[in-house]
């Protein structure tokens, strides 16, 4: 059995944010166990807490950047990155500023001071997500694919092509974690020279230097260009070196620009929350793509615990809400109120009850000689459960309607018929925005699941 890890004491890094230009002092410090991945802004009132997840993700323009409660947190990928790479499952990041500091533009110093505080074993079970099945995602426009297959471990390819005589057809690949502190930590981002005005026009790099990136100059630049670009970093008089790079040190790896999308893709798909069983290829990757990515796999992992963990009903305990109590949320009347009972909710999954007997009034036609439970009534049940779960997002529900936008991935596995007590399991796919609530759901007869779907509704303010 694989146990957990963390870090035995706390570990800080001190540095310039890329982007913002502030000095950044964070703090890695040991984490209980399923913990997970978790940045603290002590900058702020309340130092909240960002949780490290997919569905957090707000911007991956010039890096990954996480969104929670109205708190951001700008390019983690690197940090995520030292921490799943070296096989670290729970920590907390505490950071006092909105981003995290670039050092060199690897994510070398921060593994080093990973390495340099200990990592110790916890008594919980490491548990990973196995793929079942292949996970795609694809932006054909731009030659952009991920793709995951199943697998005993944790492998990535990477292919990259910026279409540049100084980058192109670049492959890397790692088929072992246990690879990463040397082949893959201190292997640094890049950027071509052309791209250094734009990202200055727009109030970026704030914080760069030339030491922090890889310059590729892979067109002819004028001397007065150069000596410009010194006096903006404050750099004494710069050249062009051996390769083509600007006034960098060689490159480490004749693929380093390539090495360096793999560390991306392992700090961006940390996100998914769990660490992988899987073999996964890249081409042409990039932040966007590689959070999607995490998207998909997060919302597999979502659905495969609800259908494979039936929730336990004890009917001697008392329920969170009754059928009055529940009346006073939703607007449905018999014949369509189709929820008897709230038995749990917080803030992301809620657990409902629906008891079927026979004189529902649907069993008249549906069918006269095999009482069968229409499967869009089993939705609609779902979609009620559902509701109320959006509707605890406000603090006066009952002035709020909740109206469906988009049903899918519908499946019905079972009959339900009378006698039947169903059981409606939801869990948010992603957070609620603007009242929009995005649901994973599966229902269940006992320990056997009958159905399962994804729901998408909103609430709107009742007129």
């Amino acid at each position: 059995m694989e146990r957990q890890r963390t870090i035995a004491k706390s570990a800080t890094i001190k540095g310039k944010g890329l982007h913002t230009g502030l000095d950044v002092v964070l703090e890695f410090k040991p984490a209980p166990e399923n913990h997970g991945y978790k940045f603290q802004r002590i900058d702020l009132e309340n130092k909240p807490i960002i949780n490290a997840l997919a569905e957090n993700v707000v911007d991956t323009s010039r890096g990954t950047t996480i969104e929670e409660n109205g708190v951001k947190v700008f390019t983690i990928e690197h940090v995520l990155s030292a921490l799943s790479g070296l096989g670290i499952d729970n920590a907390l990041i505490e950071i006092n500023a909105p981003e995290i500091p670039i050092m060199d533009g690897s994510a070398r110093f921060l593994t080093e001071a990973l390495l340099q505080a200990g990592i110790v074993e916890q008594e919980a079970e490491r548990k990973y997500y196995t793929l079942r099945e292949k996970i795609e995602y694809r932006d054909d426009e731009h030659g952009i694919e991920l793709v995951a297959y199943p697998d005993d471990h944790l492998s990535i390819s990477v292919l990259i092509d910026y279409e540049s005589d100084l980058l192109k057809n670049q492959f890397a690949e790692i088929t072992d974690l246990s690879q990463f502190k040397d082949n893959i930590s201190n292997c640094r981002t890049f950027v071509f020279f052309n791209e250094l005005e734009k990202l200055l026009k727009n109030n970026l790099i704030k914080g760069g230097d030339l030491s922090n990136a890889i310059i590729l100059v892979d067109q002819d630049v004028a001397q007065d260009d150069l000596d410009k670009m010194a006096d903006i970093f404050k750099q004494p008089r710069i050249e062009i070196r051996k390769g083509n790079i600007l006034c960098n040190p060689s490159l480490q790896f004749n693929n380093e620009p390539a090495r360096h999308k793999l560390l991306d893709i392992i700090g961006d798909i940390a996100l998914a929350g769990m660490p992988l069983k899987a073999k996964i290829f890249a081409r042409r990757p990039g932040h966007h793509a590689n959070t999607e990515f995490a998207k998909m796999v997060r919302k597999a992992i979502k659905k495969e615990m609800l259908t494979t963990t039936p929730p336990h009903y004890n009917p001697d305990k008392k329920p969170l809400l009754d059928i009055n109590q529940i009346k006073k949320l939703l607007p449905h009347r018999n014949p369509f109120l189709l929820v008897d009972k709230i038995l749990e909710m917080d803030h992301e999954s809620i657990v409902g009850l629906k008891n079927v007997t026979m004189n529902e009034s649907f069993f008249i036609g549906h069918f006269p000689n095999m009482p069968l439970m229409p499967g869009v009534l089993q939705v609609e049940a779902m979609a009620q459960v559902g509701g109320i779960l959006i509707l605890n997002t406000v603090p006066d529900p009952e002035n709020y309607l909740t109206y469906f936008m988009k049903i899918q991935e519908v499946k019905f596995r079972d009959k339900v018929v009378p006698g039947d007590t169903l059981i409606f399991k939801l869990r948010l796919a992603s957070p609620v925005r603007r009242g929009i609530c995005h649901m994973i759901g599966s229902a269940f007869v006992g320990n056997k699941i009958v159905m399962e779907a994804e729901l998408m509704a909103q609430i709107v303010k009742a007129k």
